[in-house]
């Protein structure tokens, strides 16, 4: 849409724009400062090309936020200009204010970096711009010339002694999409008080000081990584094998277009998984995405992988993995007992790992009361029910992201840290970093289904085997997108309606009490009378909790920390019961009937954006 031309200067149309409501006050706050600063002089031609031909929608894309760091970093649409889109400012300011910050924290002389990138369109050329800035910053980079995964950048981090790490990644997101990840000297992601004090610097810059990338490399400022690096990383992966004798398993993977066979796939070759396959229409490394459905990388889509599945159905294949683009999460499928495949959610795989990692490390003979697993409060109750059954601790009290629970190691020691996991097909374990791999998430499926076959079994199978003694435990997730600044604040009022005139019921199920991270508060319901405290503050959480009958239900909600959506997450729970198949019949209607509760609820605020 274009507005009506006119005699009037930049600034004058702009205070016209917002006068009319064709323009927020702060998307016009982000353009002037984009058209004054003489530090934005690169982008200035462009931006006064869109204000000369009033190109509001365009000029809002660009500039209704100052683009945020959130549960992932840095995340959101590339562009080649504007404050709420990834692209050479906004990522070389985000290298500055982490190289300034590191700087003033660490007070050293030698400082080193290490910068990845994954295979996603333009993430070579901000990758660059990290490294030159960077190296402007007195810091030796260590970069990767090709793309690599995640929780490569966290191990290298680890292995070179670096004060920080960059990654250039959007994870799963759409192709039009990127990010900045930054990372702390211990290979987690940057928490509080850092991510604070580094969003400060960002926000301070102005001229920024970068060198050319080329000429970086020839004064030796930024060091090439060679194959080296590789090889520790597949080596320190593999060591964790917890079932070594168990390798027969027909296994077909696909990396999505990313950058997975150069870890996910190294590691299955190492470890001696010769009956597995690469889906080749989904190998190459493309950030287009070619051959993924709706071009959407997220292997929490099944349709992202739908079509390895079917060629493993056609191909006699027992397994199916599929990692995303930056291969730091791992999906799978599973064969039951009649030959059909079924795609098992993020909290059932977190659950058969977690009985797999204590099993095998019983079996060891090195389990104690000392060992310790980590998940998140969006995760299923079934991974700390497992845990309490082998008798080791379980951190739960924790927000979304792998960051937090890196905190959790860095804090009690890796020593007796068994396994960390998140419903969003996410799973860390071992001292080699701090991150969620889908590496490591791979071989241990692997292993563990390799073992279940050799006894005529399947990972379903032993996901029934929990159930009955741990259970029954049936969850969902709900995400509804709603993008832009009026998507924005129509997120911020579903989550205040739900905080302040929360529902009575649920169909069947009656709430009776909501957890409020946002305010640290319990509340009573249905009278939301506030009846304690929480210790924790985890962002903008709420969680429902309620019954029905025998059965436990709760409902998380939150924002995104990394697209414009909201997450709805339901749990229903039974008690521990012989009769499996009835139990599962009983919560998977509950939660049906539990998602069209919420899909009525939503539907009482339309969103008319």
């Amino acid at each position: 849409m274009r507005a009506s031309e006119g005699p009037f200067t930049h600034g004058e149309w702009l205070a016209a724009a917002q006068s009319r409501g064709e323009l927020t006050p702060e998307t016009v706050a982000h353009i002037r400062k984009w058209l004054e600063q003489p530090w934005y002089r690169a982008a200035r031609p462009a931006l006064e090309q869109l204000l000369a031909r009033r190109e509001v929608a365009e000029l809002t894309r660009l500039f209704w936020e100052r683009i945020p760091f959130g549960t992932g970093g840095r995340r959101g649409p590339m562009a080649d200009l504007g404050s709420a889109t990834i692209n050479p400012r906004t990522i070389a300011e985000s290298a500055h204010g982490l190289a300034v910050y590191v700087r003033q924290t660490v007070k050293e002389d030698a400082l080193r970096a290490a910068v990845a990138f994954d295979t996603r369109l333009r993430s070579r050329e901000f990758a660059e711009v990290t490294a030159g800035v960077l190296a402007a910053q007195g810091f030796t980079v260590f970069f990767y010339p090709q793309p690599r995964a995640t929780p490569q950048l966290s191990f290298t981090v680890r292995k070179l002694g670096c004060h920080c790490g960059v990654m250039l990644s959007a994870s799963h997101n759409p192709p039009g999409d990127n990010g900045f990840k930054a990372y702390w000297s211990h290979g987690g992601q940057v928490l509080a008080p850092h991510d604070l004090g580094i969003i400060a610097c960002v926000d301070a810059a102005e001229e920024i000081p970068q060198l050319e990338f080329d000429d970086a490399v020839r004064a030796g400022a930024v060091v090439l990584l060679d194959a080296a690096l590789d090889r520790a990383y597949v080596d320190a992966v593999c060591a964790l094998s917890l079932a070594p004798q168990s390798r027969a398993i027909r296994a077909l993977y696909t990396p999505l277009h990313g950058v997975g066979e150069s870890s996910v796939w190294a590691v299955v070759r190492q470890a001696g998984f010769r009956e597995a396959a690469l889906f080749e229409p989904q190998r190459a490394p493309d950030g287009r995405f070619p051959n993924v459905p709706d071009h959407l990388p997220n292997p929490e889509r099944t349709a992202a992988w739908e079509p390895a599945v079917v060629a493993a159905q056609a191909g006699g294949f027992d397994i199916v993995l599929a990692s995303d683009p930056d291969a730091d999460r791992i999906a799978v499928a599973a064969r039951d007992a009649a030959g059909r495949f079924h795609c098992l959610t993020g909290n059932q795989l977190s659950a058969l790992l977690c009985d797999f990692v204590l099993s095998q490390t019983q079996g060891l003979g090195r389990l104690t009361p000392e060992h310790y697993v980590i998940q998140t409060l969006v995760t299923t109750p079934l991974v700390a029910a497992i845990a309490r059954g082998y008798g080791v601790d379980v951190v739960r009290e924790l927000p979304v992201g792998f960051k937090h629970m890196a905190a959790v190691v860095e804090a009690r020691g890796p020593e007796k840290f068994l396994y960390a996991t998140e419903e969003s097909l996410g799973y860390m374990a071992g001292d080699y970093c701090r991150d969620k791999d889908a590496a490591i998430g791979a071989l241990w499926t692997l292993e563990l289904a390799a073992d279940l076959k050799a006894g005529g079994l399947t990972l379903l199978d032993r996901l029934r085997e929990l159930h009955r003694r741990h259970g029954v435990h049936v969850e969902s997730q709900v995400a509804r997108e709603f993008p832009g600044p009026s998507g924005q604040a129509h997120i911020h009022s579903l989550l205040r309606r739900f905080r302040e005139t929360p529902p009575a019921s649920w169909g069947p199920c009656r709430w009776q009490r909501v957890r409020d991270y946002g305010r640290r508060e319990v509340r009573s319901l249905p009278d939301n009378l506030v009846v304690g405290t929480l210790p924790l503050e985890a962002g903008d959480l709420l969680i429902a909790e309620g019954s029905a009958d025998d059965c436990a239900v709760q409902l998380a909600l939150r924002p995104s920390g990394t697209e414009p959506k909201i997450k709805f997450y339901l749990f229903v729970q039974a008690p521990p019961d012989a009769a499996v198949e009835t139990r599962l019949d009983q919560c998977q209607a509950l939660r049906s009937s539990l998602e069209q509760a919420l899909e009525a609820w939503l539907a009482e605020s339309p969103f008319r954006g």
